[in-house]
């Protein structure tokens, strides 16, 4: 049953998990903070034990633009087929199983648009890991095998009109002029969240922001 908490509720639930690797799914839409809340948690976290958790983000497994052009989806950048949904499974098999040396992951540079291979390494002591992103709870092949490997899910709900505005604040920001910022959030980015709001899982945790 899902429950509606605050940061610092989701934090002490964090806080209170056994001992061990724990996966923790953090969900919202393109522009919902999802990042900053991941980010969040594993700060409180690490207050109280230092370099107990980490943080994992999806976008490391964006499909690069030369393939999305060949694919014809490069206008599309950022719906559930342009990501490599079966290398996320398999790294998250390997940082679940939690019997390696530090492992590499890879990072999404949005000054260069390209993701960046084994950009961070989460070491093999670090229990909770924070792993965010937009699809993690999508109810569809192939991102409904994802769900195996999460102990805890915390979704983020943002109003649609509060994303909006982020969102073309964001495109903005790396220079898009203002019709350009628009039809990026409007064709692509909003319709993306609606597929996250509307095709994901119930999460165990919901965090309530606008």
């Amino acid at each position: 049953m899902t429950q509606t908490l605050t940061l610092s509720e989701i934090t002490q639930r964090l806080a209170d998990m056994p001992s061990g690797r724990r996966l923790v799914a953090v969900v919202g839409a393109p522009g919902s903070g999802k990042t900053t809340l991941a980010e969040a948690l594993a700060d409180g976290l690490n207050v109280a034990v230092p370099g107990r958790a980490a943080v994992v983000p999806m976008d490391g497994f964006h499909l690069d633009d030369g393939v999305l052009r060949d694919l014809g989806l490069l206008s599309r950048k950022g719906s559930p087929d342009t990501f490599d949904a079966a290398g996320l499974d398999h790294l998250l098999g390997r940082l679940r199983v939690q019997d390696e040396a530090p492992i590499a992951i890879p990072l999404f540079d949005r000054g260069l648009e390209i993701s960046r291979a084994g950009a961070r390494l989460i070491p093999s002591d670090t229990d909770i890991l924070m792993i965010e992103g937009n699809y993690l709870l999508l109810d569809r092949a192939p991102w409904d095998g994802l769900h195996r490997h999460f102990d805890l899910t915390v979704m983020l709900d943002v109003p649609e009109d509060l994303l909006r505005d982020r969102l073309l604040a964001r495109w903005r920001d790396f220079g898009y002029p203002p019709d350009e910022a628009a039809r990026k959030a409007e064709a692509n980015d909003l319709p993306n969240g609606a597929t996250v709001r509307h095709h994901s899982r119930p999460a165990d945790f919901v965090l309530l922001q606008g």
